[in-house]
């Protein structure tokens, strides 16, 4: 009996291990694929919020009926600047400009018109192009028809009476648009202008970042996002230097979307 119950103890032992190294084993896989859930969580959501403002070249010029580039058989790029706020650098960004005989397009904010309307006269004194970036700054993915016609006018109306100029270049702010979108602005007899490349001006405060984001394999047809902040106005004129060098010519947007067909 001794024996027997010696035995049968080794046994019960044995099993009881078996039983918990299962349990550990399953315990450590559930544990694993709760990590990775959680990080592919995280990466998920950077992506998607990086997505707004830093998204990939599509193959085609329009998408959705928005201009994502230029004519990619020419030599033309653009830089276009949305102004909502950083005013204290647009003198300095037009002279830099000026001095490098360059003509593009501002996107102005329709409140930022309203309080700067000296600054918005200086833009077009100098012969630079501009465009529409809606009144408030919405998303407007998110707002109706009526809304988005009521944004895009409000802002071409101020530029009109101020200036006596029409606009026919919509910049959604932050990117954001839908079919609703491009339908009202082309009702308006706007075209809908994203980018191709985002310098990220306004999160990254780097001046050697936001030149490489403008210029990196730069070619025909780009249209560059920016803004005017101290890091931009820094990075400008060798922006512009090495786009030339490529042999590509900084001009408005306007004339880089010139022939691509919607």
């Amino acid at each position: 009996m001794g024996f027997c119950s010696s035995n049968f103890k080794k046994i019960f032992i044995l099993y009881c291990m078996k039983k918990i190294h299962f349990k550990v084993v399953k315990l450590n896989r559930v544990f694993t694929n709760i990590a990775i859930a959680f990080i592919l969580l995280i990466v998920g959501g950077f992506a998607v919020f990086a997505g707004v403002h830093y998204t990939a070249t599509p193959a085609s010029s329009v998408v959705n009926g928005a201009y994502y580039s230029g004519d990619k058989s020419s030599n033309k790029v653009s830089l276009m600047i949305n102004v909502y706020w950083g005013t204290e650098y647009l003198d300095e960004i037009l002279d830099i400009l000026d001095e490098k005989n360059v003509k593009t397009t501002f996107f102005i904010g329709g409140t930022w018109a309203v309080m700067n309307e000296s600054y918005l006269k200086k833009i077009d004194e100098r012969g630079h192009e501009l465009a529409n970036h809606g009144y408030h700054h919405k998303d407007h993915d998110k707002i109706s028809q009526e809304e988005n016609i009521k944004q895009i006018k409000n802002t071409h109306v101020i530029v009109e009476k101020l200036l006596g100029k029409e606009m026919n270049l919509f910049a959604p702010p932050s990117g954001a648009y839908n079919k609703t979108t491009v339908n009202a602005a082309s009702s308006l007899g706007y075209k809908t202008i994203m980018w191709t490349r985002d310098t990220i001006d306004w999160r990254d405060k780097d001046s050697e970042l936001v030149y490489d984001r403008a210029v990196k394999d730069a070619c025909g047809g780009d249209l560059v996002l920016m803004h005017p902040t101290e890091h931009t106005t820094k990075a400008l004129p060798k922006i512009i230097d090495c786009l030339q060098e490529k042999g590509l010519k900084v001009t408005t947007v306007s004339d880089t979307i010139e022939g691509v067909v919607n």
